[in-house]
């Protein structure tokens, strides 16, 4: 079900994930009028379950974002389907236009659009993705626990990770691929008995339907059961190219962002975000906590700017 969409709201939320929708139930109980523009490419929708999420542990994404649009609604919320094209300022307002021709006024926007996973190019890796081929220890690490884990280093991350998942698992390998550790790092391996391997990655070998194995690129096949991979994160923001939003590199050097307080207040007035789109690192539950607070905050802020003009109003009466 899809909701009409209105000529103006108090606020557009742009993204219908854990973020958005958060921050329109708070927006929504606040009886502030809100809608949830969403284009339906959750960030999630490959893994069988939300780890991590009180009272929801497991809970598969689909089923968190359809009892999530549900409780939007139930307090006034509305929710459509969509793609934003584009946000510019009118005055006061904000103008959000859709891909498909639609557009809609609103006094504030939250952007919660979440992030886009640029994979390393190995054959087989993408296919996997979400499943035995995976990124954080907290989502999926539970799943893995005691298996042969792979871990490959395409970046910064990539010994960081190999000490997490060396948690879970006595049996850990990092293939050096194109980052090689050394010096502390190749050290701190070394004392928690993770395995390195030189050598690049040509591809993931699979048999009945899991992975059974890596392939080197001198043909040597070393058998693994999963494989941890950090991706490249970059925000889905061309939108807010009329509002002079772009993202900036995050220092972590893991991807791009929305910088944001710690209120997910932007540069550019009137603008929020929440979410992957600023916290590369928030898991489902971190992400819908950082929706609420925002939404909280664009409440508070429209109070503000309505008690301001309460002031003026009732001054010249009295004047």
């Amino acid at each position: 079900m899809t909701d009409r969409l209105r000529d103006g709201y108090d606020v557009v939320v742009v993204g219908g994930g854990a973020a958005g929708l958060n921050g329109a139930l708070m927006l929504a109980r606040a009886r502030r009028s809100v809608v949830v523009v969403d284009a339906g490419q959750p960030r999630n929708a490959p893994a069988a379950g939300v780890h991590g999420l009180l009272a929801r542990e497991g809970i598969s994404p689909a089923e968190l974002l359809e009892r999530g649009r549900a409780e939007v609604r139930y307090y006034g919320g509305h929710v459509v389907t969509g793609e934003v094209a584009g946000a510019v300022r009118d005055g006061d307002e904000f103008v959000v236009t859709l891909a498909g021709g639609a557009s809609v006024r609103a006094r504030r926007l939250l952007v919660t659009t979440g992030v886009v996973d640029e994979l390393p190019d190995v054959p087989g890796l993408r296919d996997r993705w979400g499943r035995d081929v995976v990124h954080c220890p907290y989502c999926h690490g539970w799943e893995i626990r005691d298996q042969a884990i792979g871990v490959l280093a395409t970046g910064p991350m990539a010994v960081h990770q190999a000490l997490l998942f060396r948690q879970l698992s006595d049996d850990v390998t990092l293939f050096s691929h194109t980052t090689p550790p050394a010096g502390e790092e190749a050290a701190q391996l070394a004392a928690r008995g993770v395995r390195v391997i030189d050598g690049e990655v040509a591809a993931l070998v699979i048999a009945e339907d899991r992975i059974a194995g890596v392939r080197l690129t001198d043909g040597t096949v070393v058998g693994r059961e999963a494989l941890v991979v950090a991706p490249r994160m970059t925000v889905r923001a061309a939108f807010l190219d009329g509002l002079g939003l772009r993202p900036a590199e995050h220092p972590a050097g893991v991807g791009e962002h929305i910088p944001s307080d710690a209120t997910g207040r932007t540069d550019v007035p009137g603008v929020w975000v929440a979410g992957n789109a600023t916290d590369l690192m928030a898991q489902v539950g971190a992400s819908a906590a950082g929706g609420a607070a925002a939404g909280a905050q664009i409440n508070a802020d429209l109070i503000a700017e309505e008690t301001r003009q309460a002031v003026a109003a009732h001054s010249g009466v009295n004047a």
